[in-house]
């Protein structure tokens, strides 16, 4: 006996829009390349959070939830606040663990298995981590993952896991990730035209390249494009992030061409930086632009003659579609401040709206950096530091350092220290407590903190003193006779020289609880 909901108008017309369009490509790339989103993000966090988030960590997620405990009362209203497992139990060891488990069930999906338990499980996982990541887990694609994440869930089969199960995909939840690509575009093009001026001006771009994160390789090339050039590219990204977004809900053509530049876009972004799994992840929803009948002109043969095979006999369950209907009515309404947001004079960016996570508002440089600086830590063994003292420098593994090192392709993978200290460049010490943290454990020669590293000057014995120079960047001309991707000006201090007897530390351990 069927549902009294599966008379309502709207289920009647998801059954119409169902039988007009068929999906299964469409589902099939969405959940494959959010697994290899997913894989990334958890093999990312696997590899670095004991150094960043274990009991001996920069910033521990133990102290952090002792501390949120304190300050709410109870450990049922931290668990409100902040959902995680962790709260029932954190050790290294849990770390790790599921941080790993991540991994494996994210490698699931993308080889093609997935069923809402598996999805759930990935859901839950990425959650408690990015609820106790602090600083590390601070960015908009963490909260964009776990709505995707969430809303992935309905478009897979309660438990037949193939990569082209017997029901097809709710027609209605691909509205809803178009709906999500709308709110992503729309909002990343209103914060930068709310922001900064030099978006308005078309100027933007004169800095971006050089300034953004972590360049690639490509990075200086887009930077010395002539002027004209980056006008008509900042132009461009107006266009498609104010303009596109309205023609996602538009008929099947103007949808394709919808989908195709955004698509486009999220690679040429890729293309030009490092911006972690942001853009393969904006992808995800992207791709509810398209339906069978573009995708199987694309795609091999043997995938689409296993769609075609699916689809036959195969219409949705009047539960599945209900399901869609509750789901979509929720979306509605936690859209509403979201939306508000938007069309405030006061936007914020990647910003979350309930506890959830389950919809959020989104963006990304809405100012733009006119400057590069670059924080350098260097260490000596010198008893006491004069003029004559040599420091060596510590590189990490990404972001800027030796000048003559030109940066790699690391996206999607984020290596989260190298970002932290991006921001830590542009403020002072005082508001990035933690690199003072981070300094003691080098000061200890702390493997943990080492291993996030791409050197260490002091393989024998740690060094005495620490210290961190500020210097400004700039791309260095390509061709130039010293062989240097970067030209470099010292500004002075970031930090001064200090020692592992340094009174320091005691007001550290006091406030902090750090310096262990």
């Amino acid at each position: 006996m069927e549902s009294p909901l599966s008379a309502n108008p709207l289920v009647v017309w998801l059954r119409r829009a169902q039988a007009r369009h068929s999906y299964w490509l469409t589902r099939f790339l969405i959940l494959r390349l959010l697994g290899l989103v997913y894989f990334a993000a958890f093999v990312s966090l696997a590899v670095q959070v004991l150094p960043l988030l274990g009991s001996h960590g920069l910033l521990p997620a133990q102290d952090y939830l002792v501390g949120v405990q304190r300050h709410l009362g109870s450990w049922i209203e931290g668990l409100l606040a902040l959902p995680s497992l962790f709260w029932f139990g954190i050790s290294d060891g849990a770390l790790t663990t599921l941080a790993w488990a991540g991994a494996a069930l994210s490698l699931v999906v993308m080889l093609g298995y997935a069923n809402v338990p598996i999805m759930a499980v990935l859901w839950l996982l990425y959650s408690s981590f990015v609820n106790i990541g602090q600083e590390w887990y601070a960015y908009g694609w963490e909260i964009q993952l776990l709505e995707i994440g969430f809303l992935a869930m309905f478009l897979c089969p309660l438990l037949d896991g193939r990569p082209f199960p017997k029901r097809p995909p709710p027609v209605l939840i691909l509205w809803l990730f178009r709906w999500l690509s709308f709110r992503i575009m729309l909002g990343a093009g209103l914060i930068k035209w709310h922001g900064d001026s030099c978006w308005r001006d078309l100027t933007c771009l004169d800095f971006h390249y050089e300034t953004q994160p972590i360049p690639n390789p490509l990075s200086r090339w887009f930077h010395f494009h002539p002027p004209w050039l980056h006008r008509v590219e900042t132009a461009w990204n107006h266009v498609v992030e104010l303009g596109v977004p309205w023609f996602a809900f538009g008929p099947r053509p103007v949808r394709h061409v919808a989908g195709v530049l955004f698509v486009s876009f999220q690679v040429f972004l890729i293309f030009s930086g490092n911006l972690s799994f942001l853009n393969w992840l904006t992808i995800v929803p992207m791709l509810a632009c398209f339906d069978d009948s573009l995708l199987a002109k694309v795609l091999p043969k043997a995938l689409v003659a296993r769609a075609r095979r699916a689809a036959e006999n195969n219409p949705p369950t009047p539960p599945q579609e209900v399901l869609s209907v509750v789901y979509a009515v929720i979306v509605a309404l936690l859209s509403i401040a979201p939306m508000l947001n938007l069309i405030s004079d006061h936007q914020v960016m990647n910003d979350s709206f309930d506890r959830l996570h389950l919809v959020n508002t989104y963006g990304a440089f809405g100012v733009v950096g006119r400057e590069r600086r670059e924080i350098i830590f260097e260490g000596t063994t010198d008893e006491t530091p004069d003029d004559h003292t040599v420091w060596r420098a510590y590189e990490f593994p990404f972001k800027p350092g030796d000048p003559t090192r030109t940066p790699g392709v690391i996206a999607p993978f984020q290596p989260r220290l190298d970002w932290a200290i991006w921001f830590a460049a542009m403020s002072t010490p005082n508001n990035y407590p933690w690199t003072l943290h981070f300094v003691w454990k080098l000061l200890q020669n702390d493997a943990g903190t080492l291993s996030l590293l791409a050197n260490n000057p002091f393989p024998g014995e740690p060094p005495r003193y620490i210290r961190a120079q500020l210097y400004r960047y700039r791309f260095a001309q390509p061709g130039n006779p010293a062989g240097r991707y970067w030209e470099r000006e010292l500004l002075g201090p970031w930090l001064p020289p200090l020692s592992a007897s340094d009174p320091v530390w005691q007001d550290v351990r006091r406030v902090y609880g750090w310096a262990r």
